[in-house]
């Protein structure tokens, strides 16, 4: 180990070698050591041995990542004149360019990291010309800190003549190091193709796959397009089977892709924000590794999960529909809890693997299948409360609903434990999911009601008194604000009618202006009743929300109150749409009919939701249970539109007796 000297780089010195100033450099060097201690405060820690002779100006390092003056120069740039500063370095100090960083980068990796492919050919031609004994595979096989050679920077860089250069002075590159991310691996990554063929053509095929964490070039490959895989499969199809530190192998990398269409954004278009739409690149991976190994299709990772296990987690429905064609058993392959690919697709909430499974024939086999709970895939179906996930097995009569899990659970008492107690919207998928079993006449365990009552709906009732006040609380504050803005809103909108008022000095004076009209008698209709439904709403959550009247009470005043004020905010959108009607239609009739047309958006979208899931009920309840049960359905849907539009019938038929008995009159 050579002496360390305590001396710091000179400023000049740094400008000459970061500008590449050669005359400046052997000016300074002539100068000799008496400059290299004018500016303290850099340390040098010199790791190999060097000419034992005094202190120079070459003997010094940067302070941060303990740079030489080589390495400045080999970052610095590849022109001339810092290929000329780079000789000149090296003849006075040839020990510099194997000298490494505090990084562990000698000036070789600084020049590739910096993509001057010049420089790192003129570094290893001084290496070659050094009468040292140096060998130049040590000096390119010469690791950092992170593991990485030269060579991993230049394939950093995308620099293929650079990978070529270096490759050319050691076929053996491409396999180091031993362990952990080769520059096949980093290639693949950065989807490099050109490189990656050329480090495999340079090098014989004799070459690491290595990545980090245990995987292989393939894992990555996958993951980037099928050219490269498809290139790296020809190499070496033993890749397959090598599974990471999690036992995942590529095909398992492959199938968490889910299928979705890539976007691109053209760089060289005159519109660069527009991003134009493409085919994925990766569709196609799974098909082309089970080809090429067909056994990867049941080699399982370190917690049991099979390919089709990852693919119906994602919803690669594409992926698992080639694992099932091409392998009808991986079908009911079992993870460590017992679940098939559908237990998996069901918990996940895939709905289109779902509805894949329950609309193929040939896999009516798996459909009830139980994990290690005794859980078939509707009981998971029902816990996970996605109506449309549901209702693809609910629609299926394959799909059995009276079996147990291991509490003796059917599927109708999950969808009863589920729905938390107390107040809860009617219409929320674990309701919906509850009533569609209720309905089909789904079994309950076998047990006696009364215990199960207590258990599951009782006791937690008594349990969570404390929590469903304070959620009733947060309602009624919630809504008691909407409440009150309507009240507010009408009762200033009785004072200030569309049209204005009869001057004093005139009959019926202060008398508004459009009263007898159909139109006006709607709007002051519309606003009479936003106001008193608002305001009964306002007296009900004045109940609900005071915590020394009981639970029960509470919980009744405010579903009342919910009612009044959802009719209150119907009432107030026909006042508004009428109002405008009133003043705009004699002048502009088209936008008078536009504004109360649109203005009915806001009823229609407040149900749009629970109508949807009404609908989409119909099909597997008719499948299920026949006509009987859509009956109900019918029921629930006109019973639902009688609260929701109640005001219409009371607004319109009201205005239009005023109208006859003022025309009567």
């Amino acid at each position: 180990m050579a002496s360390v000297s305590n001396a710091a780089m000179h400023p000049r010195l740094l400008m000459a070698a970061c500008i590449g100033d050669t005359q400046q450099l052997k000016d300074l060097l002539d100068e000799g050591s008496s400059v290299g201690t004018m500016h303290p405060g850099f340390v040098v820690r010199v790791d190999v041995p060097q000419p034992s002779t005094a202190t120079t100006l070459l003997d010094v390092v940067t302070a941060v990542e303990g740079d030489s003056v080589l390495h400045v120069v080999a970052a610095g740039g590849d022109g001339d004149a810092f290929l000329e500063s780079a000789e000149v370095i090296h003849d006075r100090a040839r020990h510099l360019v194997a000298m490494p960083n505090r990084n562990g980068d000698t000036p070789l990796h600084r020049a590739a990291r910096a993509g001057n492919a010049r420089m790192v050919s003129h570094l290893i031609d001084l290496a070659n010309k050094a009468d040292e004994g140096l060998v130049v595979k040590e000096l390119v096989r010469v690791e950092n800190r992170l593991g990485e050679t030269a060579l991993h920077e230049a394939v950093r860089v995308g620099h293929r003549g650079m990978v070529i250069r270096l490759m050319e002075e050691d076929a053996e590159l491409a396999g180091f190091p031993r362990d952990g991310a080769s520059p096949l691996y980093l290639a693949i990554l950065l989807d490099q193709a050109g490189i990656a063929r050329s480090l495999h053509d340079m090098s014989d095929g004799n070459l690491s796959y290595g990545g980090p964490n245990g995987q292989n070039a393939l894992h990555a490959a996958v993951l980037r397009s099928e050219v490269v895989t498809v290139m790296l499969l020809r190499w070496n199809k033993t890749l397959t089977e090598q599974g990471d530190h999690d036992g995942c192998t590529p095909l398992h990398f492959a199938a968490s892709q889910a299928e979705e269409r890539n976007c691109r954004i053209a760089s060289h278009s005159k519109f660069p924000w527009l991003r134009l739409r493409t085919s994925s690149t990766t569709n196609n991976i799974p098909l082309l590794l089970l080809q090429a190994n067909p056994s990867s299709a049941y080699q399982p990772d370190d917690v049991g999960s099979f390919p089709i296990h990852v693919a119906a987690a994602v919803g690669a429905s594409r992926t698992v529909s080639t694992l099932v064609e091409m392998f009808p058993g991986c079908a009911g392959l079992h993870d460590a809890n017992g679940r098939t690919f559908l237990h998996v697709a069901v918990e996940k909430k895939r709905c289109n693997v779902v509805k894949q499974a329950c609309g193929n024939p040939s896999l009516g086999w798996i459909l009830n299948m139980q994990d290690k709970d005794g859980n078939t895939a509707l009981h998971l179906g029902v816990k996970a409360a996605e109506s449309d996930t549901f209702f693809h097995l609910f629609g299926n009569r394959q799909v059995r609903m009276d079996l147990t899990n291991n509490n003796g659970q059917t599927c109708r008492d999950l969808s009863l434990v589920d729905i938390p107690p107390g107040l809860s919207y009617k219409w929320n998928p674990k309701q919906m999911i509850h009533r569609a079993l209720t309905r089909a006449s789904a079994s309950h365990g076998v047990r006696r009601w009364d215990q199960f009552e207590e258990e599951y709906i009782l006791r937690p009732r008594r349990e969570d008194e404390e929590t469903e006040s304070q959620k009733l609380n947060n309602s009624t504050q919630t809504l008691g604000i909407s409440s009150v803005l309507i009240a507010t809103v009408t009762f200033g909108a009785a004072f200030a009618l569309p049209g204005g008022y009869v001057a004093d000095d005139h009959t019926n004076g202060g008398a508004p202006t459009l009263a007898g009209r159909y139109t006006f008698d709607i709007f002051v209709v519309a606003n009479a009743l936003a106001f008193i439904c608002s305001s009964l709403g306002t007296v009900g959550l004045m109940y609900s929300g005071i915590t020394t009247v009981d639970l029960p009470i509470r919980q009744r005043h405010f579903l009342r109150s919910l009612f009044f004020v959802s009719s209150s905010l119907t009432s107030l959108v026909v006042a508004f749409a009428w109002g405008t009607y009133t003043v705009l239609a004699p002048v502009a009739h088209n936008t008078a009919v536009a504004i109360c047309v649109i203005s009915q958006v806001v009823v229609v979208y407040r149900s749009i939701g629970r109508f949807k899931r009404m609908i989409d009920l119909v099909r597997p309840l008719y499948v299920r249970a026949g006509i009987r049960p859509l009956l109900m359905l019918a029921k629930d849907v006109f019973t639902r539109m009688l609260r929701l539009y109640w005001p219409f019938v009371v607004i319109f038929s009201w205005a239009a007796c005023a109208t006859n008995h003022a025309k009567l009159a």
